[in-house]
This record gives C-alpha cells, structure tokens and sequence, in this order.
C-alpha cells in the first residue's frame, strides 16, 4: 500500500486468488503453529466464498476448525476499508460461523495479533 495525496492508503492490485500478501502468510505461520500445538484442527486460505447478495460474494482469507469444532472464517488486515468490513458484518449476520478479523499488532506495541470478533 501506498499513501495517496489525502494521506488514505492506495490499494496497489490485489494479489492472484490463492496467492498470500505479507500478513496473511505470516499469519498462516502463526495458524500453522496452533494446529500442530493441537489448538485448530484445520485451516485454508481462501478455501470458502459466501454469497451475500446476486453477484456479491465474500471469501474469508482463512477457513478455520477451531479444537472445539467451531468453524471459523478470519479475515486478516494491514487496515480496513468500509467495503471490506461491511461484507464481513453482512456474513456474520447471515451465516452461522465464528466471524474473526485479525489485525497485524505493531512491534512498538509489543507485536502479535489483535482480533475483533463479529
């Protein structure tokens, strides 16, 4: 991402479907480490796409087993953009999984992860 001229971030082209941004395989190291730890069962990145509407669909960047049998979907971000969030309120509204957006914490801020459950 870069800044624009207002000081808002310019979107620079999402990567290919299936292909990870710097965050999302950094958490996929992190979700990797708690499968083996026993704390998942399962994960894939982009592996469900919901329809919200005709021709408006949403695909979590992770599909999560928790150790619990929950199925959750994670939405990983850098910041957010209203669309992006609007699309994982109206998923969480529709469909009966656990909605997480995990959010890179800054190394100044100790590091790791904050996450918002929807």
């Amino acid at each position: 991402m870069r800044r624009g001229k207002g000081g808002g971030h310019l979107a620079l082209g999402r990567l290919k479907a299936g292909e990870m941004n710097k965050t999302e395989k950094a958490y996929a190291d992190r979700l990797r480490a708690l499968e083996y730890a026993g704390q998942i069962l399962w994960h894939k990145f982009e592996g469900i796409k919901l329809r919200l509407a005709d021709n408006t669909f949403y695909t979590p960047d992770f599909a999560v087993l928790a150790a619990d049998g929950v199925m959750e979907l994670h939405e990983v971000k850098g910041f957010w953009q209203d669309d992006a969030r609007a699309k994982i309120k109206i998923a969480a509204a529709m469909y009966p999984f656990r909605f997480l957006a995990v959010k890179v914490r800054a190394k100044r801020d100790g590091g790791g992860w904050d996450v918002e459950e929807f």
